[in-house]
């Protein structure tokens, strides 16, 4: 039986993919979580062998939460199901971490194969992630200026645009406040922006996050 962890904040996407996969005879559902932080603490109480796991949360969000639970369970197997198709967060999910990359307008037969893909030790694109990290190698591809972030900027960037204060950025994080504002300024140097207000536009304008991004 491979068991289950469902990470989306959406309470409806969690209960359709719960259906689907308790119809499978090797699969149960044993746990839900809207936010990373939950979803942290339930693996490593009830070590899952595969989250399926979404990008943009409340809290630490998707990318941080697959670093922390590949650090927990090692063995877990992280297959992320969400709307983002372009780079950055393809490569930077892969790197976390995850084992598998979905879009959640994918086939219901193409999730279930996922999971049995990335139980075997194997790695899941879905096609359209596929070309988009091709495309994104040939010279001349389209490029987002958050490709020049690291793995660290992003993830404060994320949680800047999100609304929270350096204060709670460092404190969901575990760095010094000081740390946080080094990698905040450094970013904005990056991406060309003067303030939080300029960063979430371009984010928003890049497709990083949704139009209306809100702290939790």
């Amino acid at each position: 039986m491979i068991n289950l962890l469902l990470v989306d904040d959406h309470e409806l996407v969690r209960t359709g993919l719960k259906r689907i996969l308790e119809d499978q005879r090797d699969m149960k559902v044993i746990g839900e979580a809207s936010t990373g932080e939950e979803a942290i603490r339930f693996v490593r109480e009830e070590k899952p062998d595969v989250v399926i796991m979404d990008v943009n949360m409340p809290g630490i969000g998707g990318l941080e939460t697959t670093r922390k639970l590949k650090h927990i369970h090692p063995d877990v197997k992280i297959i992320v199901v969400t709307v983002h198709v372009d780079e950055p967060y393809p490569t930077r999910m892969l790197e976390a971490g995850a084992t598998g990359y979905l879009t959640k307008g994918c086939a219901v037969d193409e999730i279930v194969q996922a999971i049995r893909t990335v139980v075997r030790g194997e790695r899941y694109l879905g096609a359209d992630i596929a070309q988009s990290l091709a495309l994104n190698m040939l010279p001349g591809g389209k490029r987002s200026p958050f490709e020049k972030l690291s793995q660290r900027e992003m993830q404060v960037m994320l949680m800047v645009t999100q609304g929270h204060s350096i204060q709670d950025i460092s404190d969901r994080l575990c760095l010094s406040p000081k740390t946080v504002s080094t990698y905040r300024y450094r970013l904005y140097e990056k991406l060309g922006v003067d303030n939080d207000v300029e960063l979430t536009h371009l984010a928003v304008r890049h497709g990083m996050i949704g139009i209306d991004p809100a702290p939790s």
